[in-house]
């Protein structure tokens, strides 16, 4: 079974990602996030994987940066949800979900050990 990815192909990070299990011989199916946007279900899934809003949104993304005020306090994980849908780009990539069911965003050292 294809482990699952999600991303944007432009993303210099998914495409190294994605290069890197192609020579580790790793079968993968991967959905753009600009072509075949995520479900409410889908990131509320993510969230609860990786331990919360904060691990799954990149604060640091031009993306954020560019967000109103009101839109960056006091968020909850229904706001983030409704930010995650609105501006996909938010969402850490790549985001993998794994045969063992765990989800794991970046493409870290860490997450490549797992290959």
């Amino acid at each position: 079974m294809a482990l699952k990815a999600y991303g944007l192909n432009k993303c210099s990070t998914c495409q190294n990602a994605l290069a890197y299990l192609a020579d580790k011989k790793v079968a993968i199916d991967f959905s753009d996030y600009s072509v075949e946007k995520p479900t409410k279900e889908q990131v509320a899934k993510w969230m609860k994987a990786v331990g919360g809003w904060e691990k799954l949104l990149n604060r640091a993304s031009y993306t954020w940066r560019g967000l109103s005020d009101e839109d960056k306090t006091d968020v909850t994980e229904a706001k983030a949800i409704k930010l995650a849908l609105a501006h996909t780009t938010l969402i850490r990539r790549p985001l993998i979900e794994h045969a063992d069911g765990t989800v794991t965003v970046g493409f870290t050292t860490k997450t490549k050990e797992r290959f």
